[in-house]
């Protein structure tokens, strides 16, 4: 591949000569431009996204009561803001690499931080899913234009540590949420959880006014495939609709199916108009590299192993420890600690080793991870949980590093927005496959064994209604002990819930593990970017 010439389109004062697209800093110009300092900023808007992704639960019950909101309402709080982001995340690199990072990444930000805002003063259910469903799109368009300016302005040796960073704070903010999100709940109230958007964004776009400079490819799209656009959009909604409806409906009832076809056929309408139309949305020529598609398959894989068994995870440490948000999350700082720690720190192994060996060992070490969580029990102890934490930090953080420089480092420059956007899609959907197919599999166990563990204590019999109402209780972790139980009687049931529980989220962390062991053998199908080899001995920040 050979470099492309950046063209700057922002203005008068942002002119600079002609540069590689792997400048270095003696071609910088004081602040604007900076590799270090176009890295901060995009991490502080980045932070806002990678925090709603989960600080926004911890706020759930408060919203449901100060809203009057059902339990379908609070559900809608979550999926509208996943669905809107998954299906607008490659349309929206595609934006950005026409009309440039600089400019989707601030509208990104003001967008999100106004719906944000928004959020905090709404007085319905109805608002508080509509502005979130503008938080989704406005996301959208931050993160892949994040990842285009730094393709972009780093030099191709300093990529891997760059996108390292880049994923320690996503990473830090994802478990960081809950720790965040318990304390503004508990001791200021749940619209803080989203006002706390506008002061970052605000900071975020003054930092992206005086620093960030706009790199074009000369062969930047110049058009748009609005049929394209439509069928892709149409294809992710169907897919993500149907993970999202799936544990209401069922994996055999047909609405699911009837979305499931759906999105099989728009992602093959897809595939076949982008053969014809002049400037595709994604040029299917992406794919025709092993190790790009590779990447996509292992983020996907990778997703499904962290965002399914941590998901798992939360009601693990509140419903059967009994934990208040604030100690489950501190309780997850270990992953957290490990993540910060190991991406950094991976950014440079990669660099040195390539991307097969620490793919390879972060995912077989997710794989120890998993199976170290499915022999937790209700009374494990806080050093062990810790440990498989840990471990699973120290797994994902090369994986984050090194599957997402894989995808954008084997793209052309001219589709980093592009490559952005898969790799952020790919991370949402393994996201939700993780989270439908692992809550299956707890919703298989927990039907399979509940009612045997029930009269195996010695409890009275349940009628079939009685035992699907508890049944979605233990899945959660809590126990089914109506009022003015007895308190031995009331014993006997948390502890069938909780062993119920058990016995479902073991199982689960073992099919996650599972997976992490085949995204194993993907790792070593992975190679460093075209760019990132030919740019291999050049000269250092």
């Amino acid at each position: 591949m050979t470099s492309q010439t950046t063209v700057d389109k922002t203005g008068p004062e942002d002119k600079a000569p002609a540069a590689p697209s792997d400048p270095t800093p003696s071609q910088g110009r004081g602040l604007r431009g900076h590799p270090w300092f176009t890295l901060l900023t995009v991490a502080v808007g980045v932070m806002m996204v990678a925090l709603d992704g989960t600080i926004v639960a911890i706020a759930n019950p408060a919203i449901a009561k100060d809203l009057g909101a059902t339990w379908a309402d609070v559900q809608w709080i979550t999926n509208a803001y996943f669905l809107a982001l998954a299906v607008t995340l490659i349309t929206a690199g595609k934006l950005g690499d026409r009309f440039g990072h600089r400019q989707t990444f601030l509208i990104g930000v003001v967008g999100f931080a106004a719906a944000s805002g928004a959020i905090g003063l709404s007085n319905s259910v109805a608002f508080v899913v509509t502005f979130r469903v503008f938080q989704g799109l406005f996301g959208a368009l931050l993160m892949p234009a994040a990842l285009g300016l730094l393709r972009a302005t780093f030099p191709a040796e300093k990529l891997n540590m760059a996108i390292g960073i880049w994923g320690m704070v996503i990473g830090a903010s994802t478990a960081g949420g809950p720790i965040l999100g318990g304390f503004l709940v508990e001791n200021v109230s749940w619209q803080s959880v989203f006002w706390i958007n506008v002061p970052v964004g605000i900071l975020a776009v003054v930092l992206g006014a005086l620093i960030l400079l706009d790199h074009r490819a000369e062969n930047a799209p110049r058009s748009f495939d609005a049929l394209g656009i439509a069928l892709l959009s149409a294809a992710m909604f169907s897919l993500v609709w149907a993970l999202i409806k799936a544990p209401e409906w069922g994996w055999g009832d047909g609405q699911t199916w009837a979305f499931l076809i759906a999105s099989v056929a728009g992602f093959a309408l897809f595939a076949f108009w982008e053969t014809k139309v002049k400037e595709p949305l994604i040029p299917l020529a992406l794919f025709r590299s092993v190790p790009l598609s590779a990447g996509v398959v292992l983020m996907v894989l990778m997703a499904i192993a962290f965002m399914g068994g941590l998901f798992f995870v939360t009601f693990y440490l509140q419903n059967v420890h009994g934990q208040s948000p604030i100690e489950a999350g501190l309780h997850l700082l270990p992953l957290t600690g490990m993540m910060i720690v190991g991406s950094p720190l991976a950014g440079v192994l990669i660099t040195k080793l390539g991307p097969r060996v620490p793919l390879a060992g972060g995912m077989a070490l997710t794989a120890i991870a998993m199976y170290g969580m499915s022999t937790l029990e209700t009374d494990t102890g806080s050093a062990a949980m810790s440990l498989w934490f840990a471990l699973l930090g120290l797994g994902l953080a090369p994986v984050m590093v090194g599957a997402t420089e894989v995808i954008v480092g084997n793209a052309p420059l001219e589709l980093s927005g592009v490559a952005g956007g898969l790799q952020q899609a790919a991370m949402q959907i393994g996201g939700s496959l993780g989270t439908a197919v692992l809550g299956a599999v707890m919703t298989s166990k927990v039907d399979s064994d509940l009612a045997g563990n029930w009269v195996d204590a010695g409890l009275p019999p349940l009628t079939d209604a009685q035992l699907a109402q508890a049944s979605q209780a233990v899945q959660q972790g809590a126990a089914p002990v109506p009022e003015g139980t007895p308190v031995e009687i009331a014993a006997k049931i948390t502890d069938v819930a909780h062993d119920t529980f058990i016995s479902g989220m073991s199982l689960a962390s073992l099919v996650a593990a599972g997976v992490a062991t085949v995204a194993v053998l993907v790792a070593f199908l992975t190679k460093r970017g075209e760019n990132a080899e030919a740019g291999a001995g050049a000269a250092h920040i």
